[in-house]
């Protein structure tokens, strides 16, 4: 066969333009992964001590309305009412919006706030934020064009989440996988790698281990042991649709009895506090970590997955600020290990089960979160887990947290869609 010399001019221009696009990518992503890393593990640091702080001096509760005025005051001040937080990063990647320099330092401070004083939220979706910032910031420095700039946002939230979480596999894939359902941003698949992986390798310099929580005893897979994981999978799709109309309606409903931001985000306060001191536990404040452990442990309370959605809803709905992917996993591992006591099979599995399922329920990830399970819990229950993400994905319908989210295909047609989340 000979090859002319149009086919060889042609294959010589892609193999340049393909080490081009490595080596451009890998100083890029990694110096944002850098930039991420480092700023993510500032971030946990001030997030965990903020944790620890509250946990020995109950009395910050009763400083969340100073905390939720500070917060709303801050956005007024850098004239960012309007600010959309995850869902303005998921449009400057979907579409021409733009992620304001003032998000990342914006975000950052208020999430510790509202960790400080109680607020039921967790941090990797404010790293999503924060991560979006730094990439949007740095594709500004260097000027990259308006493609590139998307990706470099890409990374910057990969780095950050990878940072925070300790699961770098899954924090690559899911900026690719949560804008677009049924399209992946494989232009970004080597950035995102290599951020990711950079941004949790100065997480671990800086001595943050990662979360992880293995599962004893899984017992063999059978046919009775498949059908009862199918079975939680319809649970969870159904608590996940829950949850998501929980957290909009909230919101819709404080924005409607209370118009002013400070009377909005004061109120919710008095309820917050008010729900804790009728609850009697501190369990369901922050991001409620101990809670998922004694979920795994098969030990949680059967209302804890209900309580942790509404304090979350609570929280999230009034202008608090952080992220709903550690309630979520919360809420999934409380409905899970609620499950498996209530019908006697593995709690500890259920949890871990449900925490997958709640987490694709309402992201709509499942590739992201398959390997998310993988690195939480480990490879054992990786045929438990599969199966679980996949029913949860395909009946939670097109809701979703996080209103700028596509459907480009439909979930149970061949077909393009091209509509929101709701």
């Amino acid at each position: 066969m000979i090859i002319s010399d149009k086919q060889l001019s042609e294959i010589r221009s892609g193999l340049l333009g393909n080490v081009r696009y490595f080596l451009k990518w890998i100083v890029i992503s990694l110096a944002v992964g850098i930039a991420g890393g480092a700023a993510g593990t500032l971030f946990s640091m001030g997030v965990e001590w903020a944790t620890r702080f509250r946990g020995a001096n109950s009395w910050t509760l009763f400083c969340m309305p100073a905390a939720g005025v500070c917060i709303v005051w801050l956005y007024q001040t850098f004239h960012e009412e309007g600010n959309r937080g995850t869902n303005m990063v998921i449009e400057s990647i979907s579409s021409n919006a733009t992620v304001t320099p003032a998000t990342g330092p914006l975000i950052f401070v208020s999430t510790i706030l509202t960790h400080l004083t109680g607020g039921s939220t967790g941090r990797e979706g404010a790293a999503l934020q924060l991560g979006g910032s730094i990439g949007n910031v740095f594709a500004g420095l260097i000027r990259l064009d308006e493609k590139d700039k998307k990706v470099a946002i890409m990374c910057g939230m990969s780095a950050v989440f990878s940072a925070l979480f300790g699961t770098p596999a899954a924090a690559a894939i899911f900026p690719l996988e949560v804008v677009s359902i049924g399209v992946m941003y494989y232009a970004a698949l080597v950035p995102c790698i290599f951020a990711s992986y950079t941004g949790v390798g100065i997480a671990r310099l800086a001595g943050l281990p990662g979360e992880n929580f293995p599962v004893a005893d899984l017992p063999p897979v059978s046919l009775g042991s498949a059908s009862f994981i199918v079975f939680l999978g319809i649970v969870c799709a159904g608590v996940s649709v829950v949850f998501c109309v929980l957290l909009h309606t909230a919101e819709k409903i404080y924005r409607r009895l209370f118009p002013n931001p400070y009377i909005r985000i004061l109120a919710a306060s008095a309820l917050f506090i008010l729900l804790t001191l009728l609850a009697g536990t501190r369990a369901y404040c922050g991001g409620s970590i101990p809670l998922i452990e004694e979920s795994v442990e098969g030990n949680a309370p059967w209302e804890a997955f209900l309580l942790k959605m509404l304090f979350t809803a609570i929280t999230l709905g009034a202008g608090f600020k952080g992220g709903e992917i550690v309630p979520t996993l919360c809420v999934g591992a409380a409905l899970g290990c609620t499950v498996g006591n209530l019908f006697g099979f593995s709690p500890a599995l259920c949890a871990a089960a449900g925490m997958a399922a709640l987490f694709a329920g309402v992201t709509n990830c499942p590739v992201t979160s398959l390997i998310l399970a993988l690195e939480l819990f480990g490879y054992e229950g990786m045929e438990y887990y599969s199966i679980v993400i996949a029913v949860s994905f395909a009946l939670s319908g097109y809701y979703g947290l996080y209103g700028s989210q596509k459907f480009v295909y439909s979930k149970i047609r061949t077909e393009f869609i091209n509509r929101k989340s709701h």
